[in-house]
């Protein structure tokens, strides 16, 4: 871990002018492009079969399904935020570890890569739900909602590959801070594609309700006290962690239910209601919170006592 006060330092080496910008390119640019063919590989692994559709113009069985690079249904759609959003933070931390001299070129081309992966999936999928769909009006706004769901997806990943590739350690944190609810999903996604869903350990709903706080209590210890400013980043990672989780749990309640289905006030409603006694005392979120705080104390701490031993160390030489 390194230390919180020199990390806006090592963060950002001394340019290599002798690097060609055009290698530079292309290596910013297949690493975003393999960052987002990675987050969307937990769905491809399970054979990318577009899952059953309320509203297919035909009686099909789940294996006659057109193939569809993305899971486009209403009960898929934080596994869709979670695949789009965790590929555009990967190519983020590619860029923050590789940390290259043209830091702005890299990134772009980056974002180039994912956003090259991201558009083919939209549209390859958006075009075999549209030729599938029966015509009418409930057809139309499930389309569009999809629609506009993953383009928001696709924003938020730039976000976050914007926050995490980021020099400063307030932003790469907030980054991180805003990733650990989806990437926790994203890493059900694998456990689930890869043994099955009957077979997926009953311990997997447990160790995945703490593992945002666990990211999130790591990153605050990474981040620090100091300066003051970097408290700001503390304070909106725990609310991250308190509201996330619930947002997450009200659009999947919200959408997982067919009797609403095309109801838009009731939805709203129900969402409303969901989201409420989520962030309230019921929902769960205090304990998760107090331990994100209780590590990143903690190893603020640890951090503090190794420094001042180090330091009296060379003192007393």
């Amino acid at each position: 871990m390194s230390h919180p006060e020199n990390t806006a330092q090592t963060s950002a080496p001394a340019p290599n002018p002798s690097g060609k910008p055009g290698r530079d390119a292309l290596w910013g640019w297949l690493a975003g492009l393999l960052a987002g063919i990675l987050g969307l590989a937990p769905w491809w692994i399970t054979g990318g079969t577009l899952p059953l559709q309320n509203l297919w113009a035909t009686q099909v069985m789940p294996a006659q399904m057109p193939p569809a690079l993305l899971p486009l249904s209403q009960y898929e759609a934080t596994t869709i935020v979670a695949l789009l959003t965790v590929g555009g933070a990967l190519a983020g931390l590619a860029v923050r570890i590789w940390s290259p001299a043209r830091r702005r070129l890299v990134m772009w081309c980056a974002a180039a890569g994912v956003f090259a992966v991201h558009f083919t999936a939209t549209v390859q999928s958006f075009s075999v739900l549209h030729e599938g769909l029966a015509p009418g009006t409930l057809s139309d706004l499930y389309f569009f909602g999809l629609m506009a769901g993953v383009i928001g997806s696709v924003i938020a990943a730039f976000v976050a590959m914007l926050l995490i590739a980021s020099p400063s350690p307030v932003k790469a944190t907030i980054g991180f801070g805003l990733m650990a609810v989806p990437f926790t999903s994203w890493a059900v996604v694998w456990v689930v594609s890869v043994v099955g869903f009957l077979n997926v350990p009953t311990a997997v709903p447990t160790i995945a309700r703490w593992v945002p706080a666990v990211l999130v209590g790591c990153t605050l210890a990474w981040c620090g006290l100091r300066p003051a400013k970097r408290a700001i980043a503390w304070v909106l990672n725990l609310v991250f962690l308190w509201l996330l989780p619930a947002l997450f749990t009200a659009v999947q309640a919200v959408l997982g239910t067919r009797v609403l289905a095309g109801d838009v006030p009731e939805m709203l409603l129900m969402g409303r209601q969901v989201l409420t006694a989520a962030l309230g005392p019921d929902g769960g979120a205090l304990p998760t919170i107090l331990l994100a705080l209780a590590i990143g104390l903690v190893g603020v701490g640890v951090h503090e006592v190794i420094s001042r031993r180090g330091s009296g160390q060379r003192i007393a030489q």
